[in-house]
C-alpha cells in the first residue's frame, strides 16, 4: 500500500455518496479512486481499481453482502469497510462473516470515517464502538464448558495472540509486542480461527470478549 490510501465508495443515495467524497478527499492521505451506486458497479469498479479500501452500502441495490464477497474476489487485496444505517447485531456481525474488515454507521463524523479507513488500510479491524457493543451483547451468553474446551486447544502463543487481537492491534504490532514477524502472527491467527471456528478477526475478538480475557492473559511461548 502506498503512502495515499485508495478508496472506492458505493452506495445509492447520490448525495449522501457526494458529502462521503468530498470529507474523504479533504483528508490528506485519502484519496476516492471510483465511486459506485450498486453492487455489480462496486465489483466492477474493484476489478479496475485495485483499491485498498472499499467503503459499501449495505442496503444498495444488489445488495452489500453481495458486494463484499465480490469486491473480495475481484480485488483480493481490498478490504472492506460496510457503511450502513443499520446498528442490528446480526447486520454487523452478518458483514464479518461475508469477509468485511469493518462496519462504520453513517452517523459518524468525517473524522471519524477517516480513522475508520485508516485503521482498516493499517491491517486492523474496526467497528463503531457502539455497534461493537451491540454486537457484543447479542453474543453475551454464560459461560460454558464448551468455550472452556476450545481455550484449551489454543497454545500458549495463540492466547497471546488472541488477546492483542482483541485489544485492537494490528499483526505488525502484535508482532512487535511478541517478537514475531507478521508472517508468524497471521499463522497463529489463522490457527485461532480455525480452532474456533470464526470466519474473521472481529468474531475472534467478540468471542474473546464473551468468553473473557483474563483466562486469555498467558505468559511465555508456545
Amino acid at each position: 500500500m502506498t503512502d495515499t490510501i485508495r478508496v472506492l465508495l458505493a452506495d445509492d443515495h447520490p448525495m449522501y455518496l457526494d458529502g462521503v467524497a468530498a470529507a474523504l478527499e479533504s483528508v490528506e492521505d485519502i484519496h476516492v479512486v471510483g465511486r459506485a451506486s450498486s453492487a455489480g458497479e462496486a465489483v466492477a469498479l474493484a476489478g479496475s481499481e485495485q483499491p485498498d479500501v472499499a467503503m459499501l452500502d449495505l442496503a444498495m441495490p444488489g445488495g452489500g453482502m453481495t458486494a463484499i464477497r465480490g469486491v473480495m474476489t475481484a480485488s483480493p487485496g481490498t478490504r472492506v469497510i460496510i457503511l450502513s444505517a443499520s446498528e442490528a447485531a446480526e447486520d454487523v456481525l452478518g458483514a464479518m462473516r461475508a469477509g468485511a474488515a469493518g462496519y462504520a454507521s453513517k452517523g459518524m463524523s468525517a473524522a471519524e470515517l477517516a480513522a475508520a479507513v485508516r485503521s482498516v488500510a493499517g491491517g486492523a479491524s474496526f467497528v463503531a464502538p457502539s455497534l461493537a457493543f451491540a454486537a457484543i451483547a447479542s453474543l453475551a451468553q454464560p459461560r460454558t464448558n464448551a468455550a472452556h474446551s476450545l481455550i484449551g486447544t489454543l497454545s500458549v502463543r495463540e492466547r497471546d495472540v488472541l488477546r492483542l487481537v482483541a485489544e485492537g492491534l494490528t499483526n505488525a504490532e502484535i508482532g512487535t509486542r511478541l517478537g514475531l514477524t507478521e508472517k508468524t502472527v497471521k499463522h497463529y491467527m489463522t490457527g485461532v480461527m480455525t480452532k474456533l471456528d470464526v470466519t474473521s478477526r472481529v468474531e475472534a475478538a467478540i468471542w474473546a470478549h464473551r468468553v473473557g480475557l483474563p483466562e486469555l492473559d498467558a505468559r511465555g511461548g508456545g
